[in-house]
């Protein structure tokens, strides 16, 4: 996880978006070779390189962009079963040429890198999409819906603006991208009960904002309900100091006693 560490704890303007990316597929699958996915990185950036005409032209490549990667080779959105989890897996997402806005998103982004091609993230509301802007030539692009271009106002409706708001529109980070591509995997895997993968996601999550109480008083909880008792503890007394006029300070008070309890009859 060093990589994706790296940007969680420093936002580091050259962290590699790719590498933190298939680090947070490896929360799915342990095993999970790089290499062979760096390659197919290449690959999708060199053939799109091979169709382009002139790499001065921005329109140029968001055009040929289209037509390769969402008409030739069918990239799109998981609108079937947007919450299955291998949406959230960069390696899956080349596999099978399917998954959400944001890592459709990060793909095109890294392809993008590799041709030095100006591609940033906008991490709208209700969705995520990315803008090629090189000075000349700018425009909003949705990968999860074919790859279309969009005006500033699409862009508000598919945030749910009622009001055009510039502020949404700002490009966002790498580490708020992996932040929000955590928050995303830990969501499926509430909705699926996998709370062992959903502890391993706050657990880098609390990397890149360890000041937010909240997220101790989540794993506490999912952790009680995996038997950890003692890691258990140490978040809820962690929510609690820095929480300690906490409205819910009583409940997770006498949770903490319950688990006293439990470690005193044990040990």
């Amino acid at each position: 996880m060093n990589h994706l560490r790296e940007i969680l704890e420093d936002d580091a303007a050259a962290g590699r978006l790719d590498l933190a990316a298939l680090e947070v597929a490896s929360i799915h699958f342990p095993d999970l070779a790089v290499q062979p996915v760096l390659d197919q990185l290449n690959e999708l950036a060199s053939r799109l390189a091979d169709r382009m005409r002139n790499f001065n032209d921005g329109r140029d490549f968001v055009e040929t962009a289209q037509r390769y990667l969402f008409q030739e080779l069918g990239f799109h959105g998981n609108e079937a079963d947007y919450f299955d989890p291998l949406n959230s897996c960069l390696n899956q997402v080349l596999e099978r040429r399917t998954g959400i806005p944001i890592t459709l998103s990060v793909m095109y982004m890294e392809i993008a890198r590799r041709l030095s091609m100006p591609v940033f993230g906008i991490g709208l509301p209700r969705h995520f999409i990315i803008q090629y802007d090189d000075g000349n030539y700018a425009t909003f692009i949705d990968p999860f819906h074919g790859g279309r271009t969009l005006t500033p106002r699409e862009c508000f409706a598919l945030a749910g603006a009622e009001v055009a708001d510039l502020s949404l529109l700002r490009r966002v980070s790498k580490k708020q991208i992996a932040m929000r591509m955590l928050q995303n995997l830990h969501g499926v895997y509430l909705r699926r009960q996998d709370f062992a993968r959903a502890v391993g996601t706050l657990d880098l999550l609390i990397v890149g904002a360890p000041d937010v109480p909240a997220v101790y008083k989540r794993r506490g909880v999912l952790l009680l309900g995996l038997k950890r008792f003692q890691a258990a503890r140490q978040d809820l007394e962690k929510y609690l100091a820095m929480e300690p006029e906490a409205e819910d300070g009583e409940d997770v008070r006498k949770q903490i006693e319950a688990i006293h309890r439990w470690l005193a009859r044990v040990n």
